[in-house]
């Protein structure tokens, strides 16, 4: 397929991001919604790292055989059966009445706005020039943050007035629209150029691959880690580690997320320009992802000192990883790009799910093992960091003996 023009690329963005910003809102909620649902279900830590993963496990499930579909497809077709599944799981999340349908809608929504990322970057991938994709790419993220953004404050500031179920209606409701404006502006794929091309490479190539194989264990740990966190258990840290009430928290998590996004509009202005004067990808992980292991170690350290300022700072440092994403498709032929990038978001939302979980489990057994709640959260950060280090040490060595140039 050939580039789109300036303004239908516009249009084609703006169409997807839509899509994108409720995802994440409604990635995100359970952070802000932990209070009221652990209240409501009584849930204790693991329970809630399960729902919040729930979303995860349903996300991360459908990701080898959306690939394919993707390529063989096109992003529209693809992206509108599944969102049509994340209104059917907000509209059941909206109607639950014990944990079990909870843990069942978080999985159904996670499933159905599965699409909402992978989709436009497999559009990108064949109508925008690389450096555009790489701009293209933080700047969804970006808006992913002004989802997350919406899921803090205004939530909170909502919950008196309508509660938390009406919420999800609307939810619900709005997906629906989003649905209706990809219709109307994303362009048809070429089903006679993606047939022959889905027959082409396949799942196998892409696991084997050097340079995916060096980019997974700190997209499953570090980035994956981050947004556990970010989605998560950053909201707990605050409340029950750092003592803020539920608004404090919620405010906090509103400077976290209004964080990420000047950072990934950030990445969205500078990636192209670094491109160009050769600091690529592994360059940028190299150099920027220890910030990370500093700042979790600093909120691991100071405890109950640290809050919503550490958090951000841990987050903001993690997003050189989210640079590896666009940099894996890229290294693959157009006619792989939709399985390239389903599988390195497979890694991604597999780590998410573990480590949203795992830190719940974690926490937990340091508490029956007689720890405090405040050095129970300590132990399992220190847990996470561990891993997350580890990760890291294994792209520098991989990256020392992989002789493909970095993209």
């Amino acid at each position: 397929m050939s580039l789109l023009a300036r303004r239908q690329a516009v249009l084609v963005f703006l169409a997807f991001a839509f899509a994108y910003f409720f995802s994440a809102l409604v990635r995100a909620i359970t952070a802000t919604l932990s209070p009221t649902l652990t209240a409501e279900f009584r849930l204790n830590a693991a329970d809630l790292g399960l729902l919040a993963g729930g979303y995860f496990l349903g996300f991360a499930a459908i990701q080898l055989p959306l690939g394919t579909w993707l390529d063989r497809h096109g992003p529209k077709k693809v992206i509108l059966w599944f969102l049509a599944v994340a209104v059917l799981g907000c509209a059941a999340f909206a109607l639950a009445t014990s944990f079990s349908w909870l843990l069942a809608a978080r999985v159904l929504c996670g499933a159905g706005v599965s699409a909402c990322l992978m989709a436009p970057l497999t559009g990108y991938r064949r109508w925008f020039s690389p450096p555009v994709q790489l701009r293209t790419n933080s700047w969804m993220l970006m808006t992913g943050s002004f989802g997350m953004l919406s899921s803090t404050l205004p939530v909170q500031w909502l919950l008196p007035v309508a509660g938390w179920r009406p919420l999800f209606w609307g939810l619900a409701a709005l997906m629906a629209l989003a649905m209706a404006l990809i219709a109307w502006q994303v362009p048809r794929w070429d089903t006679e150029e993606a047939g022959a091309d889905a027959t082409q490479g396949s799942y196998r190539e892409v696991w084997r691959h050097p340079y995916f194989l060096q980019m997974t264990p700190v997209g499953f740990f570090s980035y994956g880690g981050m947004i556990a966190v970010q989605t998560l258990w950053a909201g707990p840290w605050m409340v029950r580690v750092a003592g803020y009430e539920p608004l404090a928290s919620a405010g906090g998590l509103f400077t976290i997320n209004i964080c990420m996004l000047a950072t990934f509009w950030s990445w969205g202005m500078l990636t192209p320009s670094l491109q160009r004067r050769g600091i690529g990808t592994d360059t940028l992980i190299a150099w920027g992802l220890p910030l990370s292991f500093v700042a979790l170690g600093a909120l691991i350290v100071m405890g109950p000192a640290a809050g919503a300022f550490t958090l951000a700072l841990f987050c903001m440092s993690s997003t050189f990883v989210s640079l590896a994403q666009p940099a894996v498709g890229m290294v693959f032929p157009a006619s792989l790009a939709g399985r390239a990038l389903s599988a390195y978001n497979l890694v991604i939302f597999l780590g998410v799910f573990i480590v949203q979980w795992g830190i719940g489990l974690l926490i937990d057994a340091f508490r029956a093992g007689g720890f405090a709640e405040v050095q129970a959260f300590r132990a399992a950060f220190s847990v996470f960091l561990a891993t997350s280090v580890l990760s890291y040490a294994w792209f520098l060595w991989s990256r020392s003996h992989n002789r493909r140039q970095s993209p």
